[in-house]
């Protein structure tokens, strides 16, 4: 017996190893327009065996792509589209920068951080303290995940006063109704899911 593992490692897995069998004969076959008509007919099983992936309007270029990608880029076809090149699909990613700075408090991450940032940029007014209202909140939901005990709401207003500088400084007057805010939430969190185990 044969395994897989022991056969010639496949370029694109998904497709299996029947599909590169077609692709591998294509490039055998000397007569242009016999290998041009080949090609169109590996693409069209190609494109049967994803029929979700039809909803997708780039799936043509993909499939085309795959080909050529299956074919080592051997295969001289007049390809319907410009097709990825070889040296361009052998690129290394482009990197992703790591954001610079230490995050102040971890258990808040840097998320919380800019949120306070863009706070503190606005003109005073509604919108502003629904912001804030927010952040209050989002800061409290991490403070507990991070700490299961409890969390006192002053330290929550403090920790916020200190993030922006003094410039959002919340007093003790609107403990009320932020606590008020932030139990209305946890309770409609608490009815989703028990609506959601009575469906299922």
């Amino acid at each position: 017996m044969e395994y897989n593992t022991k056969k010639k490692r496949l370029p694109l897995p998904e497709y299996g190893r029947a599909v590169q069998k077609m692709v591998d004969h294509a490039l055998t076959l000397e007569n242009r327009e016999e290998r041009q008509h080949c090609a169109e007919t590996i693409v069209s099983i190609m494109d049967g065996m994803f029929p979700v992936a039809k909803e997708n309007g780039e799936v043509r270029q993909k499939l085309w792509d795959h080909l050529a990608i299956m074919s080592d880029f051997k295969l001289d076809i007049d390809y319907p589209c410009e097709v990825i090149r070889k040296e361009t699909f052998n690129e290394p990613p482009t990197k992703i920068p790591y954001l610079k700075g230490e995050v102040k408090y971890k258990h808040y991450g840097r998320f919380v951080e800019q949120m306070i940032a863009t706070a503190c940029e606005m003109e005073e007014g509604e919108e502003r303290d629904r912001l804030i209202e927010l952040i209050t909140i989002q800061m409290k939901k991490d403070y507990l995940a991070w700490n299961k005990d409890t969390v006192d709401n002053k330290q929550i207003f403090d920790d916020l006063r200190e993030y922006s500088d003094g410039k959002i400084d919340i007093q003790e007057g609107h403990i009320k109704g932020y606590q008020q805010q932030y139990n209305n939430q946890q309770r409609n969190n608490q009815k989703r899911k028990k609506v959601f185990k009575k469906k299922y």
